[in-house]
């Protein structure tokens, strides 16, 4: 009895191809990303390399540090500090499928003494950064944080807040992102 040539063949096309697989999975295929230009940093900024934190549905990224200013300038108003401006640039993003009530006022700049200070309300309002806002699904906001602290005091943590959620309705819990 013989085997047809056509069997034959693909027999050893399968037996060629199994031999020279190998068990390591194909590379992933690349993400498509926004193209963003980038932007200079202040003249009296740090930039900051740190990666984005979640706390719950919220992503923070902390862009941009100043710290030792002592007076604040406005479009109608000067200020200054009591002891001296820290400012951090952040970026929150809404990585969750609901809106979320977002409170720029509760973000705290914990010191080196290890005490939490909230955004400065006079300096917040003097440079227009927003107090509240509804941070809709899949949206991205860039804005500044001005806290008042003491002139020796270093910046050593930002403790975030993302918003209430089903999980944690009062947003009891925040997530801290130590800076450099």
């Amino acid at each position: 009895m013989t085997v047809p040539t056509a069997v034959l063949a693909t027999a050893a096309v399968l037996a060629a191809t199994t031999a020279c697989s190998s068990d390591e999975p194909a590379a992933p295929t690349p993400t498509p990303t926004y193209n963003l230009e980038p932007r200079a940093v202040r003249p009296d900024e740090q930039a900051l390399q740190l990666p984005a934190t979640r706390d719950d549905d919220t992503s923070f990224l902390p862009i941009g540090l100043t710290t030792g200013t002592a007076t604040l300038v406005g479009s109608h108003a000067e200020f200054a500090a009591k002891g001296q401006y820290v400012r951090v640039r952040l970026v929150v993003t809404n990585v969750g499928r609901s809106s979320v009530l977002f409170n720029a006022r509760r973000q705290q700049l914990v010191l080196d003494d290890g005490r939490p200070r909230t955004p400065d309300p006079q300096a917040m309002l003097i440079k227009r950064q927003p107090g509240s806002f509804d941070l809709g699904a899949g949206v991205r906001v860039e804005f500044d944080l001005y806290y008042d602290v003491p002139k020796t005091a270093k910046a050593t943590a930002l403790l975030v807040y993302g918003g209430p959620t089903l999980t944690d309705m009062k947003d009891l819990e925040g997530t801290k992102i130590a800076l450099p």
